[in-house]
């Protein structure tokens, strides 16, 4: 009996010392099964909210189409940032898209917009990407450090979103811009083909816009540019997956042919050589969906979702969903998860339907996940339980 005692005492301790080493700090949220969603909004009432990102204590900066940037602070307030720059050309597709801030934020300050800019002169918009400081809610010390070399003159198909990476290196996502979106290879508008064009890329800089010594010298080069991925149509969504240390990108097709991308370094994405849709007329971008040296989409939807912002899910709240790859759909109101395993999309499921029309979604740090809808603009804290 006593020995059997023993035993039972050394098993409770051995039980009881493996769950104090687990690596699960929070039994009681185990990392298995699917979360139940809470929402919540907190931010109503406002026009299109293209960009939001968080400062170190919190904060939620966000910006709006019209020429606006905003911040929601950690009380529940809402406070406008003044001194925003001159010239958003916000017709069209145009206007105040992406905000993000410097990873090392708490020693050097500095935030990062791009927007659609028009000057005199000039026939057509500008896509611009400054960095600034605050001063309270006043932006100070506001610096241009890039801009494309031409204008775009149908004013749709910008992108635009920015990331950095672990390395410090921001990326800077442009759409194809240019006189019209018809896809063939007899296409009026080659942007997205043309090495030596800013349109229709993702570009790749230091944190003051100079080129990476490590950048490619892509065909028709002889130097590396900004350019580290080319044949974009209009890539609206981008996130950095740290997770896997690895860039998301997707971007809208024509009639069908949404693609989700994983950016890398010199390849070409093909448009408007081929796509998975068709132009506004009905007739095939190509006959084939691919094509040699082009590299094919991790996942195309047909018909066109309009893909939105993207998250990679990193918080422990949201159970079997930590590591997917969430995507805002404009057109139908919902937020797609995706199932990664690899470089593979294995399943991709509807989440938060009738959300309304997704403009963009983020983690934050505190571990929610943020996503901001249009009609009227709101921004709506999703958590996991």
């Amino acid at each position: 009996m006593k020995s059997a005692i023993i035993t039972s005492l050394l098993g409770l301790t051995l039980f009881l010392g493996s769950c104090q080493g687990s690596s699960n700090k929070n039994p009681e949220l185990p990392l298995t099964g699917d979360p139940t969603l809470k929402t919540t909004v907190i931010v109503n009432n406002r026009e299109i909210i293209w960009g939001m990102d968080f400062l170190p204590n919190g904060d939620l900066l966000f910006t709006e189409k019209k020429g606006t940037i905003a911040r929601y602070t950690s009380n529940g307030n809402i406070q406008e940032i003044s001194g925003v720059p001159a010239g958003i050309f916000t017709n069209g597709q145009g206007g105040l898209l992406d905000i993000k801030v410097h990873p090392n934020y708490a020693n050097n300050g500095w935030i990062y917009i791009s927007y659609a800019a028009s000057e005199n002169g000039l026939n057509g918009a500008l896509l611009k990407l400054t960095r600034f400081k605050l001063n309270g809610n006043q932006i100070i010390n506001a610096e241009t450090i890039f801009q494309t070399k031409t204008v775009n003159t149908w004013y749709g198909h910008y992108g635009s979103r920015i990331v950095f990476d672990k390395a410090g290196f921001l990326y800077l996502s442009i759409g194809e811009g240019g006189s019209t979106s018809y896809g063939g290879v007899g296409s009026g508008n080659m942007n997205a083909q043309d090495t030596k064009s800013d349109w229709g890329k993702v570009h790749r800089m230091t944190d003051d816009g100079k080129v990476p010594s490590d950048n490619p010298i892509l065909p028709g080069n002889t130097t590396a540019t900004t350019v580290y991925s080319y044949g974009h149509r209009n890539p609206q969504g981008m996130t950095y997956d740290a997770i896997n240390n690895r860039i998301w990108e997707n971007e809208h097709g024509p009639m069908g042919g949404d693609e989700i991308n994983l950016v890398e370094k010199g390849k070409n994405y093909g448009w408007p050589l081929v796509s998975y849709g068709k132009n506004y007329d009905g007739v095939a971008v190509s006959s084939n969906p691919s094509a040699s040296g082009i590299t094919e989409p991790l996942k195309y939807w047909v018909p066109s979702i309009a893909p939105s912002g993207m998250a990679v899910i990193t918080s422990d709240q949201f159970k079997s969903w930590k590591g997917n790859l969430l995507t805002g759909s404009l057109k139908f109101n919902y937020v797609s998860r995706a199932v990664l395993e690899g470089n593979k999309i294995t399943k991709d499921e509807k989440i938060l339907e009738g959300i309304g029309r997704v403009r963009n979604v983020k983690q934050g740090p505190d571990g929610n996940i943020y996503v901001s809808v249009e009609g009227p603009g709101r921004i709506i804290r999703v958590t996991g339980e």
